[in-house]
């Protein structure tokens, strides 16, 4: 099993018009280009695939339900660098009973999350 991990894939109108946010925005490192996908590290062994959605296994649809959270320890540096980034739908930190956190959206209108869990009780289970 310490040689699994997963793939979550995005699609996307175009996504040469998206590639820019995610490697220049949020700094993931493209790990590989097959053309109609590029594949990034977020950290460790978490990795998120961009694909093209004419040509992929799924297609592009104008409206999403997805939320990726992206658990990060320095939450508020996280913030301030999507805000000076300008990103839409930023949302203002938000503190819950289990974790800090806030929401924005990538160039298409995919929703993300970063979080850090606070509670400990919560935090050792990750």
């Amino acid at each position: 099993m310490d040689k699994d991990y997963s793939i979550t894939f995005f699609y996307y109108e175009d996504i040469h018009a998206v590639a820019p946010f995610y490697e220049n925005v949020l700094g993931f490192e493209l790990v590989l280009d097959q053309g109609l996908a590029r594949i990034y590290r977020i950290a460790g062994k978490c990795y998120l695939g961009i694909v093209d959605g004419k040509r992929g296994h799924l297609k592009h649809q104008e409206k999403s339900a997805v939320l990726l959270t992206i658990v990060a320890q320095d939450v508020e540096g996280w913030h301030k660098r999507m805000k000076e980034a300008g990103v839409k739908g930023l949302s203002e930190m938000l503190r819950g009973t289990y974790c800090e956190h806030f929401f924005f959206e990538d160039p298409a209108g995919y929703a993300i999350e970063i979080q850090r869990f606070h509670n400990p009780d919560v935090a050792k289970l990750f």
